[in-house]
């Protein structure tokens, strides 16, 4: 399929929250501009292959139980639903990355479970060991992609295979107790989960959290994913109230600093970090690294 967007877009910073970088397991962009996504669908596994054109113009191709489903989604994961008529830029930095950046946009799976998975495997941790356990439990407990995909592009485990994991292979992929306890409560009820996506917003977020293990940060990244929310701030994270600080008023915040600057951008707070980040805003380094634990020595 063929898809024109009638706005200007940014292929890269859309698709940027679906990839961890060039290890991604199930995000892969090859020479030529070829982004590869794997997933997980209502209907099966899917591989989506998305290339833009030199007019502007995306072509898609997919394959796999879930490629219609996959082909159907492309224009909401690509920013076609995203609205922000009524932002306004209340920070110079913030107006000055938004005339930088005319082609970002809020893309929406439409799915929760994959955004899910990782979600959690990024709680409390670094993100080396985090992308380490993603990686491995993907390989191990995933399947290769559909379709003439590269081989290293894997689809993330279902809830039926995270719910088959027995504990001494969590403990190989690096997962401790209470993440993979999440986990496995999320596996339980992983169908009734997606109507989170239905709800949107607070609701939606509301609803994620009933699953013992999801609190305001895992909401709120699945959320950002699943369906595009441009309010869910990513409360709770190590990096980004200071992030946000230091460009908006200069000084390191905590979450209830970061709220109450981000409070004139509601409800479209999250948009205003995602400003911010794209354009290169990064917590100023301190201190010693933050040791890395491998549970799997433990």
């Amino acid at each position: 399929m063929r898809f024109r967007p009638a706005f200007e877009l940014d292929l890269d910073t859309v698709l940027g929250p679906l990839s961890r970088g060039s290890r991604s397991p199930n995000v892969v962009r090859t020479e030529g501009g070829v982004t590869w996504l794997a997933a997980n669908t209502a209907d099966g596994a899917g591989t989506l292959a998305l290339l833009r054109r030199a007019d502007g113009e995306i072509e898609a191709e997919a394959w796999g139980p879930g490629a219609d489903r996959l082909l159907e989604g492309v224009p909401a994961m690509l920013g076609a639903h995203d609205d922000d008529s009524g932002f306004v830029a209340h920070h110079d930095v913030i107006a000055s990355a938004r005339r930088r950046n005319p082609g970002l946009r809020l893309g929406s799976t439409g799915r929760v479970w994959d955004a899910l998975v990782l979600a959690v495997l990024e709680q409390k941790v670094t993100s080396t060991e985090a992308l380490r356990s993603w990686g491995e439990l993907c390989r191990w407990f995933g399947e290769p992609a559909p379709g003439p995909a590269p081989s290293r592009l894997h689809v993330p485990p279902t809830p039926v295979a995270i719910r088959s994991i027995v504990d001494w292979k969590w403990h190989r992929a690096g997962v401790d107790l209470k993440r993979r306890t999440t986990l496995i409560a999320a596996a339980r009820v992983a169908p009734r989960l997606e109507k989170a996506v239905e709800l949107k917003g607070v609701e939606g977020r509301a609803w994620l959290r009933k699953v013992p293990g999801i609190g305001v940060w895992t909401a709120a990244e699945i959320a950002q994913r699943a369906w595009g929310d441009p309010d869910a701030v990513s409360f709770g994270d190590y990096n980004i109230p200071s992030m946000v600080g230091h460009a908006l008023v200069g000084t390191k915040l905590d979450d209830a600093g970061m709220s109450e600057v981000l409070a004139p951008y509601s409800p479209q707070r999250q948009r205003a970090v995602r400003y911010l980040s794209t354009a290169g805003f990064r917590r100023p380094r301190f201190g010693p690294k933050i040791e890395l634990r491998d549970y799997r020595a433990m």
